[in-house]
């Protein structure tokens, strides 16, 4: 029931609002100069279909980074950290450790997104994962579509970004 109230705040608010909140105090990663920022709506067709939005900030690499993830009015959903040896999501006072980022990622947004494979699809690089088709076709637009067709459910993402 927790998740399930997590998961349908963290969507009501992502799914292609405008505007993007910042919060700060976070260092950028200067080293790589991987961040980006925008919306980003998941859409997972299971009995019931599930959908989630949020505002976004990722930094990082898929090694060590973070993503955080707002709602339309600034209010922080959660944060996700990870390290080698470490996963963390950060829900309000509550910090929750994982064995990996991919789980991480699934606790956070309800659906095994590939992280590593994400970094790379921002940036316009297409790289296979099984199971997974993204369109990078918008991408010089800032616009991100990838379907994830294996396992089932279906699940779609959408992100809408600007690189920092």
């Amino acid at each position: 029931m927790k998740r399930r109230l997590c998961l349908g705040a963290g969507w009501a608010g992502l799914l292609f609002l405008t505007g993007c909140a910042s919060p700060g105090g976070r260092p950028r990663d200067e080293a790589s100069g991987r961040s980006w920022s925008g919306r980003l709506a998941l859409r997972v067709d299971g009995e019931p279909a599930q959908t989630f939005s949020a505002l976004f900030e990722l930094r990082g690499s898929p090694e060590t980074g973070e993503l955080i993830l707002t709602s339309p009015i600034g209010n922080t959903l959660a944060q996700l950290h990870w390290a080698p040896g470490e996963a963390l999501l950060k829900n309000g006072s509550e910090t929750r450790h994982f064995d990996s980022v991919d789980a991480l990622i699934e606790a956070a947004t309800g659906a095994a997104i590939p992280v590593g494979a994400l970094f790379d699809w921002l940036a316009g690089r297409d790289v296979g994962v099984p199971g997974w088709r993204p369109d990078l076709s918008q991408v010089g637009a800032g616009r991100l579509q990838a379907t994830r067709e294996s396992p089932r459910p279906r699940a779609e993402l959408r992100i809408v970004f600007e690189r920092a």
